[in-house]
């Protein structure tokens, strides 16, 4: 389905690149500090989970421990510049898995622990908010998703000289179905845990909501992280040389194209008009 749509369609989404924030140095430090956070994370699940009753509580924390060493391990082989700089496309496939696990699974794992450690029944509630809060999940991706893909088609991610204020005004309107998506589920999800868990803490209360709207936070960014690794398989200029350098943009005839003019003229172009220029 993305196929049809061609490398200028998608040059906004060079801009985190342009800007170094996701480049391979970058995500190297970002997998580091990664991998610490991850292990804090594992420790508060494991000391959460002693204390909670959530079904099944000991496999789950087992399996997210056993994923996220996996992770870990990879990372710290993607941290060495030798390697990242090779494999490009890998590393910022790990670096969306381990953000996706860091900032949303495990603060999804945590909010469910936490309402588990403070009551002592109702388990089949915590299960079924557990289905409610994934089916909310699924509904903010997918609206994400359709969102992301009208604005590709009607070419809000190209570059152009009104770009910036056209593309920020259509945004902020374009945001609000997958916002009233996802505070409409916090707020079901909030009253059924006031109805459901009469021993639950105020506090505890507050902090499983924010914890799940993290969650909710991170799916809400996943459909462009993985529209990212797909131009960074499709397109050469969404990589980096070997010195650092991001790979310029080509035309078809494989000349490269200065960015900052409103068509595609290409630098072969521009130094043709400055002769001809000069001979007049």
């Amino acid at each position: 389905m993305m196929n049809k749509f061609s490398e200028s369609d998608f040059l906004v989404l060079r801009g985190p690149l342009e800007s170094g924030r996701q480049s391979p140095g970058g995500l190297g430090g970002v997998l580091v500090l990664a991998v610490i956070l991850q292990a804090l994370m594992l420790f508060l699940e494991h000391f959460v989970g002693g204390y909670s009753v959530y079904p099944n509580k000991d496999i789950i924390f087992q399996f997210h421990f056993g994923i996220s060493c996996i992770i870990a391990f990879l990372s710290v082989i993607y941290m060495i510049p030798a390697v990242y700089m090779n494999s490009q496309k890998i590393q910022y496939f790990l670096s969306i898995i381990a953000s996706q696990n860091l900032f949303g699974i495990s603060f999804l794992i945590m909010a469910f622990l936490a309402l588990g450690a403070d009551i002592t029944t109702n388990t089949n509630s915590l299960v079924r908010l557990t289905f409610l809060t994934l089916g909310v999940g699924v509904l903010i991706f997918f609206s994400t998703y359709i969102r992301f893909y009208f604005l590709l088609k009607k070419g809000e991610f190209r570059k152009g000289s009104t770009r910036d204020i056209q593309r920020s005004k259509l945004e902020t309107k374009s945001y609000l179905p997958i916002v009233i998506i996802g505070s409409t589920g916090l707020v079901f999800i909030l009253q059924y845990i006031m109805r459901n868990f009469d021993m639950v803490g105020f506090d505890t209360i507050i902090m499983a909501t924010i914890m799940i709207g993290l969650f909710y936070t991170m799916l809400f960014v996943l459909p462009e992280q993985l529209v990212i690794l797909y131009c960074k398989y499709r397109f050469d200029s969404f990589n980096y040389e070997q010195n650092g350098q991001l790979k310029p943009i080509h035309d078809q005839d494989g000349n490269i194209v200065d960015e900052n003019v409103d068509e595609d003229i290409s630098y072969k172009e521009l130094y043709e008009e400055m002769e001809d220029w000069e001979k007049n």
